[in-house]
């Protein structure tokens, strides 16, 4: 049976005991806005004695922990920046991604939008992050206080009832009288503790997540992820689709590409497909086509492991393999996808600039590319090869490796996010004591902070707006 109906299995079950546990404590639940929380007084013996304990440490790792906290908020307006430019003038990519850019990370949200540079995310790994991620963050909150001899109230979790009740989350409710009374650099370590722990915890899974993959995954072929083509100037278009086109805008080429399978340039017929638009140094819009290749015209996909039976389990061996061959040699190419293992039997032609050396006609793009989505992606390359295909040693390898490769993706989203100089943030807080420090009027200081506050929200319909758009 697929994994994926145990999971679900899982799920249910979960949603069920959730109901079930809501209904027998609702005498003990706690309403607060939107949430439900349940207060108890788990953990705050611990918390206390770490915070008594290792109180000198903890003192010279609130200045680190509030100095992370200012360059992680200054890494969320760069990032806002950086999403509002891609919705503004690059809205064939907010077309291609599809996914909201307001959407909370939902099991299975990769699967549903198919979102090809994430691994698949599963209900078993969503809640063992949630529960990782949450406790650790308010654990540390709550240290921090014990270190600062802020009384810890409660201690508990909580979820949404509005929503399907997966929503989970965990708190620490600290004595706010008292903290207000505190030096404000105090409160500032103690609201930016819990993003310093979510990223300790993240270079904790990077760490145990290479080690991971060295020790249980081995090369075992390559990954291409696109055919060979050539770039032509868009003036050069001459006609798209049996359509005649007269010295056409590059911007009405492209808003006619889509399902575009034909194109004539220079009296010369392509039809293997459109790559995409490309500019020159010189900022001229280039075009790129397919080229006719034995590869395209095979349909080859999957990564590449055999070549006539001869593995081929790195680049340089793929290469040396292939230069064996002549152009109008026939070779049999094996491949892996996700699902199967499939082969080929593909007629080699001539190199274009060397007609002595075949030609096949895939290509491999460049890892270094900008942009957040291809960053997010490329975070992969710090511990593997580029255009390398993997295979675990064992069964649940790949499973293991996507669970510590999300852990470490959303330990660094939540650091992030939970700087957000928004009021539910403890970014929101945060900066509003960094400008009280500054300006030393407390109703300034909750203007400015407030002003900040709408600007973020502005920024988040803004976003949802062209979203919209984008679409249309």
């Amino acid at each position: 049976m697929n994994f994926i109906v145990y999971d679900l299995i899982l799920l249910g079950v979960f949603v069920l005991f959730v109901f079930i546990f809501i209904a027998r404590k609702r005498k003990n639940l706690k309403r607060e806005g939107l949430l439900l929380l349940y207060p108890t007084k788990w953990g705050i013996k611990l918390i206390n004695r770490i915070g008594k304990k290792y109180e000198k440490v903890l003192n010279v790792l609130s200045y680190v922990s509030i100095t992370l906290g200012f360059i992680l908020m200054g890494g969320v307006f760069y990032m806002l920046g950086r999403i509002v430019w891609i919705y503004l003038f690059h809205q064939n990519i907010v077309r291609m991604i599809k996914i909201p850019p307001i959407m909370p990370l939902l099991p299975y949200l990769p699967q549903v939008f198919k979102l090809d540079f994430l691994p698949p995310l599963y209900f078993t790994y969503w809640i063992v992050i949630i529960a990782v991620i949450a406790i650790t963050h308010e654990f540390s909150h709550g240290i921090f206080a014990a270190k600062n001899k802020i009384r810890i109230k409660k201690t508990g979790f909580g979820f949404f009832p509005f929503f399907l009740p997966i929503f989970l989350l965990a708190f620490v409710e600290l004595d706010e009288k008292l903290m207000a009374k505190k030096e404000k650099i105090k409160q500032m370590a103690i609201l930016s503790a819990g993003t310093f722990a979510n990223v300790l915890t993240a270079v904790l899974f990077f760490f145990v997540l290479w080690a991971f993959f060295a020790l249980s995954f081995v090369q075992a072929g390559i990954t291409f992820d696109t055919y060979s083509y050539s770039l032509f100037p868009v003036e050069k278009i001459s006609m798209m689709n049996g359509v005649a086109l007269e010295n056409a805008s590059y911007e009405y080429i492209v808003s006619v590409v889509n399902g575009t399978d034909i194109v004539l340039i220079n009296d010369e017929v392509y039809d293997d497909g459109i790559v995409g638009f490309f500019q020159d140094k010189e900022g001229d819009y280039l075009i790129g086509i397919y080229d006719n290749s034995p590869a395209i015209n095979a349909g080859l996909k999957g990564a590449i492991t055999e070549i006539n039976g001869i593995k081929t389990d790195s680049r340089e061996k793929f290469v040396e393999e292939l230069l064996k061959y002549k152009p109008g040699d026939t070779i049999l190419i094996t491949t892996k996808t996700e699902n199967e293992t499939l082969n080929f039997e593909i007629t080699l032609e001539e190199n274009r600039e060397n007609k002595e050396l075949p030609f096949l006609g895939i290509g491999f793009s460049e890892t270094e590319k900008g942009g957040i989505l291809s960053r997010i992606s490329n975070l992969t390359y710090l511990i593997k090869k580029p255009h390398v295909y993997y295979e675990p040693k064992f069964l649940a390898g790949l499973f293991i490796y996507d669970l510590l490769w999300w852990l470490v993706l959303v330990s660094m989203s939540v650091a992030l996010m939970n700087m957000l100089p928004v009021g539910i943030f403890d970014g929101g807080r945060f900066l509003y004591l960094a400008f009280l420090a500054v300006i030393k009027d407390e109703t300034k200081a909750k203007k400015v902070a407030r002003a900040v506050n709408y600007f973020i929200l502005l920024i988040a319909v803004l976003l949802m707006i062209l979203w919209g758009i984008s679409f249309k």
